[in-house]
């Protein structure tokens, strides 16, 4: 069973620091493209980061650029996005989501390209 699972969301301060974890389990993650992906009340789910399953292509949004940085561990079949210098706009449920490309250099920030996804972890920014 294909499956996505996504841990370190929490609460944290302005300015903290917060790594989110995803851990795949039913395939290897290691040929798969992953993103992560961030969805606030009221608004439409957004591309954070991706990460190309040669690991040679990362791609941030500008909102998250210079503060998160993705990286993956293949040996562990995880993923994961460290969160520096949060800001009161970054709250949201973060999911990772993945999709398969022949092509190991390509990740992709659209979501409507993904094709697996967790269940999301919640990230709260508050003093």
């Amino acid at each position: 069973q294909v499956q996505l699972v996504e841990s370190g969301g929490g609460l944290v301060q302005p300015g903290g620091s917060l790594r989110l974890s995803c851990a795949a389990s039913g395939f290897a993650l290691r040929f798969y493209a992953i993103g992560w992906f961030r969805q606030a009340p009221g608004k439409e789910r957004e591309g954070v980061s991706c990460i190309s399953a040669s690991e040679d292509t990362t791609y941030y949004g500008d909102s998250v650029k210079g503060r998160f940085t993705i990286s993956r561990d293949n040996a562990k079949n995880k993923v994961y996005l460290q969160m520096n210098s949060l800001k009161p706009e970054d709250p949201a449920v973060y999911y990772c989501a993945t999709r398969y490309y022949s092509d190991s250099l390509i990740c992709d920030l659209d979501n409507r390209a993904m094709e697996n996804w967790g269940q999301g972890t919640l990230v709260t920014v508050s003093s």
